[in-house]
Formats: C-alpha cells, structure tokens, sequence
C-alpha cells in the first residue's frame, strides 16, 4: 500500500468506520477503535493490498469491538437497566429511541450484520469477509434481525408502553 492509498483509505473510510463503532459503543471508544485500526493498517501498509483496504479496516473495527466486548462483560449489568420513574409515559415515544432498543436487544452477530447493511450499505460478500461468515450465513442472520425488528417495531404495547 501506498502512502497515496492510505491517504485515500483515510478520507474515504473513517466517517463510515466511525459511524459503524458508534452504533456498538460510545463515542470515545468508537474514536479510539477507528483510531487504532488506521493505525494497524498504517504498520501493516506493506502486506495490505491498497483495493482491500477498506475489508482490512472494518474487519479490524469488528475484531477490536468483539475483543472489547468481552472483556467488558464483567461490568455490572445495572447501568443499562431502565431506572422506573413509577409514572407511565402516554404518547408516541421517538423513533430513533425505539429503533436503537430494537437493535440492542438482537444478538451481537445479528446486530452487525444489519447494522452492515441497512445503514452502511455493505454487500452480502463484503459483510462476509468483515464477519468471517458466508454469504449464506450473512443473508440468515439479516433475515432474522428484520424479523426481530419488525415483531418488536410492529407491536403496539412497545409502540405504547
């Protein structure tokens, strides 16, 4: 890889990278797997293919957010818990809010690969090489986080209450 190239990978690649890790974790720590993944590539610019940049860096972002992941399991699980104010809120709750919910209560895998391909645009293949799955198996997955969506979208009590 050239310095050209890697200039490219950078302009092109990061706001895309960074949007992806945002939707796995908060803000500093997705600047910081961006962060280090460009920094990977950068020491690896001898043995990664220019074209493949992009594979490499998001394969990198995914494999450094699992590794994240697991070693934050320990961390105790009340901070995420709803705090219960007593009060029922009565409207329409917003969109994004319910949507983001949805999304966190899928399987990391399956919350991926959508994430993949409904807001980054990724193909069947280019998600596969991201994952290590295949094409197949990235298609299922999508299948199922949709399903998902769909039934904890689509039911009134969540829509409600």
């Amino acid at each position: 890889m050239t310095l050209e190239e890697y200039n490219f990978s950078v302009k092109s690649y990061a706001d895309g990278l960074y949007r992806f890790m945002l939707k796995f974790s908060d803000v500093e720590t997705a600047k910081d797997i961006v962060q280090d993944c460009f920094e990977k590539l950068w020491l690896k610019r001898e043995t990664v293919d220019g074209t493949k940049a992009k594979s490499y860096l998001f394969t990198a972002a995914y494999n450094t957010m699992i590794d994240n992941k697991r070693k934050n399991k320990r961390i105790d699980f009340v901070e995420s818990l709803p705090v219960n104010s007593g009060s029922s809120q009565m409207g329409n709750p917003d969109l994004h809010e319910l949507l983001h919910k949805a999304l966190s209560n899928l399987p990391e895998i399956q919350k991926t690969v959508i994430v993949l391909r409904d807001y980054e645009g990724y193909s069947y293949e280019e998600i596969g090489e991201i994952t290590g799955l295949n094409a197949s198996q990235v298609k299922v997955y999508i299948f199922r986080a949709r399903v998902t969506l769909k039934n904890h979208i689509g039911s009134i009590a969540n829509v409600l209450g």
